[in-house]
């Protein structure tokens, strides 16, 4: 009796057992995958079979093969292009770690700026105690080769990702040199090079002229530098804040330069995110009083944090915004960047004026509305463009209202390159000790452009417009 009772029971035991494995087992999955659904959502979305299905036939099938790693970057990119928003980008690996460079105040290469001409590279500006300078490069080197690849037949960008690398790394040259029939051979140690945003002057009458490019990492710390240069040539009567073609950038630097402008606890701007859930309001930190007249000036390609600024100056300061109405960038981007590189930049918000206006697609409109020269508005003629006589079209038309405007004509029949074109290319040419070709290449239209930049500084009617309100209200 008792053997049997112990066997049974024996029995009952193991049955619960093997049940009590089974139930746990069940269970253990279903939470697995319920945790797989809440962490991983897409695995619930019925799209995301035929995606997988898609995935797996294409790594298993396609005839040329194919990389995992490229496939799911490949999907990022297009998730986040599916949006249709301009602003919001997924950008791989380098592409990621160049978008966060943009905004930080050094990278590291040898220091030059570069252009390019009938196919070549060829350095425009050396920075000051830089890397290429101690190298003893000049401007109108040109770059042959970096690490034994000849440049002939790459990109702008292919060259930027060949010159710049690791802080310390070395890099090797080959450059050709005007008048030397020998290439220079050179290696040089990358550097960290400075990216500088702000660049300021002292005009007549003591009105100091600052202009943003854009606004990175070091931005506030360089106008603040600026200020004080500026206030130590001397006493400043007036400040023209020049953000004219500013894109906008970071949102921290641009609430500092706010500060060190706009009366304290007055509102800069206030950020809204989805479903009006959470706002967020940035007001002035002002630590000591600005008592100095400021005008800004804008153009149509002022953007972003650009627009923040201006409508923060105009709104809480009374400050005189002049020129043509901002672009309208009124959303803001947050970017995550991820341990390979990769950037998600992702349109999370929309911001508003201190006055409670929204100016996405709208724009910031000017106190002031200044047009600049005509000649401003012309395209630009595209690096590896060639005219000569016979050319006609848009470009022929751009070409001889360059000419004419500096001064050389007559210029032919409008957007055909004739004798007269020809004729009045060739003195533009012979005044500027370029080849007399009589046709157009990337070397006279860097001069074209250089003389016309010349000309706009005297006519910068924007500018002047800024100097005579400021001027008034000092």
């Amino acid at each position: 009796m008792n053997d049997f009772t112990s066997a049974a029971a024996k029995q009952r035991f193991l049955s619960f057992c093997v049940l009590g494995a089974v139930l746990f087992t069940a269970i253990g999955f279903s939470l697995g995958l319920f945790w797989m659904g809440h962490r991983y959502p897409m695995i619930k979305e019925p799209a995301f079979k035929p995606f997988t299905v898609t995935y797996n036939k294409i790594l298993n099938d396609y005839l040329n093969g194919a990389e995992p790693k490229a496939l799911i970057n490949g999907a990022a990119v297009g998730m986040v292009s599916s949006l249709e928003d301009p602003y919001s980008r997924y950008l791989v690996e380098e592409k990621g770690d160049a978008y966060t460079q943009s905004y930080q105040g050094e990278i590291f290469g040898i220091g030059v700026e570069l252009r390019e001409e009938e196919g070549e590279f060829v350095i425009s500006v050396l920075t000051k105690g830089a890397p290429a300078e101690r190298g003893g490069l000049l401007p109108g080197d040109i770059i042959v080769s970096v690490d034994n690849q000849k440049l002939s037949g790459k990109t702008f960008d292919e060259l930027l990702g060949l010159v710049r690398g690791d802080e310390g790394t070395e890099v090797s040259l080959q450059i050709q040199r005007a008048n030397q029939t020998e290439l220079i051979a050179l290696t040089l140690k990358r550097e960290a090079i400075p990216v500088h945003t702000v660049t300021s002057e002292l005009l007549e009458g003591g009105i100091g002229h600052v202009t943003i490019s854009r606004f990175a990492e070091k931005t506030a710390d360089e106008f603040e530098a600026a200020i004080k240069e500026l206030q130590e040539k001397a006493p400043l009567k007036g400040l023209l804040l020049d953000m004219r073609s500013n894109p906008g950038g970071l949102l921290q630097p641009t609430i500092k330069i706010a500060s060190m402008l706009i009366p304290k606890d007055k509102i800069i701007l206030n950020v809204v995110y989805k479903d009006e859930r959470k706002t967020i309001a940035y007001k002035s930190k002002q630590e000591k009083e600005w008592t100095v007249p400021i005008a800004v000036l804008v153009n149509g390609q002022s953007a972003s944090a650009s627009e923040v600024l201006t409508a923060a100056l105009k709104e809480s300061a009374g400050v005189a915004v002049i020129g043509q109405k901002t672009y309208g960038k009124g959303v803001v981007q947050a970017f995550n960047q991820f341990k390979d590189g990769s950037v998600l930049s992702l349109t999370e918000a929309q911001w508003k004026t201190p006055g409670g206006t929204w100016i996405n697609k709208t724009g910031v409109s000017p106190d002031y509305a200044v047009e600049l020269p005509a000649y401003t508005q012309l395209r630009p003629l595209a690096i590896g463009t060639e005219m000569k006589l016979g050319s006609y079209g848009e470009d022929v038309k751009t070409l001889q209202q360059m000419l004419k405007e500096l001064g050389y004509s007559p210029i032919g029949q409008e957007g055909l390159f004739d004798q007269d074109t020809a004729e009045a290319l060739r003195k533009f040419q012979i005044a500027e000790k370029l080849e007399a070709t009589s046709s157009f290449n990337d070397k006279t239209g860097y001069k074209l452009l250089e003389r016309l930049r010349e000309k706009l500084a005297k006519e910068d009617s924007q500018l002047l417009k800024g100097l005579e309100v400021l001027k008034n209200r000092s």
